[in-house]
């Protein structure tokens, strides 16, 4: 139950929202003609739009002098800041943050990234995404005065309220400080609501979105520092009983093999992430330290191991694609593009594994969206309007800037 306070919080951002969007729909309006495309009192739009323009969330374009017949006082138009932020996206993940920030028309108006070592902690972490931020608004000339949101997603899983928490030093130094301390640093920082989730998980949600038509039923795996997953079925994200749906990372594949940041052993993680692809292909003899060198060396070694890595990722994307029937299947992560074989090679094995018929087998295909995908799909769950999450049945797209 709601407390009268909260209500009333509640209250006002929905009309808020309602402005916003007719401005966002309309552009620059007057009091009186917000008021009529809102079908709220004008005593009540004076109160909205002078928290709106106090935050920076709209301003003062014009007044319709030129449109009036009268002889009456011109009133003000106005309009969103095209230099306000309003709603920001955050992916952490094992060794880089990257952030996504959408205007009030939910257009990217600025993303970037940072890295950090694999052993840093979450204050170095946060402390990191707001050097990033802040450098975002400068760059850009953005301000953040009327935040909206903050969605972040962390790497590992991301247990609702009701599950166990996961141990101290799993998937990450701090996992557990993650859950309980950065939501409470960003919303300190910046005064506004957040939401955390898997980003793994946002990620998925930004590529149903990112086609044609929302994909209903989805299988999705990112193959990066570490390896995430997460399902859509019938055109929502499924979380599970406790929150970790699509855990693919910390599926056994190699029984007995090799020790798995998680406590398991031989994990998807310890054989298709891109650390351990890249030690894969040392222990063959090629010299590789990154995913640029991996790309450029002609070593036949290199094209083995990432020929044997898609054939484990096909055999468990297609265990799974078994049991739930997705019309897709999406991989992702800089490694997906940059090394096709893995996507063909995995889709092939995938296909072994799954019912003969073709209406059965499911388009196996490398992401749409780059490595900010997580951060993009942070920003969709923040607008409120994806049916992809139970709570919000609007759709609406995202935007991003052009590459």
């Amino acid at each position: 139950m709601r407390m009268p306070g909260e209500a009333h919080a509640l209250v006002r951002q929905t009309h808020q929202e309602r402005v916003l969007r007719a401005l966002r729909e309309r552009g620059a309006l007057s009091r009186g003609e917000i008021a009529e495309a809102v079908g709220l009192s004008r005593t009540t739009i004076s109160e909205i739009t002078r928290d709106l323009l106090r935050d920076g969330a709209v301003v003062v374009v014009d007044t319709d002098a030129a449109q009036r017949a009268g002889s009456g006082r011109p009133a003000e138009r106005l309009a969103l800041d095209p230099d306000s932020g309003q709603f920001l996206g955050v992916d952490f993940g094992h060794r880089r943050v990257h952030v996504a920030v959408a205007d009030a028309s939910h257009d990217v108006v600025a993303s970037g990234r940072q890295t950090y070592s694999d052993g840093a902690g979450w204050p170095e972490r946060i402390t990191t995404a707001f050097a990033l931020i802040d450098r975002l608004g400068h760059d850009r000339g953005l301000h953040f005065r009327a935040l909206h949101g903050i969605g972040i997603g962390v790497t590992g899983p991301h247990p609702r309220s009701s599950a166990p928490h996961a141990p101290e030093g799993a998937f990450g130094p701090g996992f557990a400080a993650a859950r309980d301390d950065v939501d409470v640093a960003f919303a300190e920082r910046f005064g506004a609501s957040v939401i955390v989730d898997n980003n793994t998980r946002f990620a998925a949600l930004a590529e149903a979105l990112a086609g044609d038509a929302i994909a209903e039923n989805l299988l999705y795996v990112r193959l990066s520092d570490g390896v995430g997953g997460a399902l859509v079925i019938g055109g929502r994200i499924v979380p599970g009983a406790t929150g970790l749906a699509g855990e693919l990372g910390h599926v056994t594949v190699v029984p007995g093999g090799a020790r798995c940041r998680c406590g398991k052993a031989g994990c998807l993680e310890t054989v298709a992430s891109v650390p351990a692809i890249l030690a894969a292909c040392r222990e063959r003899g090629a010299d590789v330290g990154s995913l640029d060198e991996l790309v450029r060396s002609r070593d036949p070694a290199i094209e083995q191991v990432l020929r044997e890595t898609a054939e484990v990722l096909g055999r468990a994307l297609g265990a799974i694609a078994m049991v739930f029937n997705p019309s897709e299947v999406v991989i992702g992560g800089e490694i997906a593009r940059l090394a096709p074989v893995l996507v063909e090679r995995a889709a092939e094995t995938a296909g072994r594994e799954l019912f003969p018929w073709v209406a059965a087998k499911p388009l196996v295909r490398c992401a749409r969206l780059a490595d900010d995908d997580g951060a993009l799909g942070a920003l969709a769950a923040l607008f409120r309007s994806s049916p992809l999450l139970a709570d919000h049945p609007e759709p609406a797209p995202i935007r991003a800037l052009p590459a």
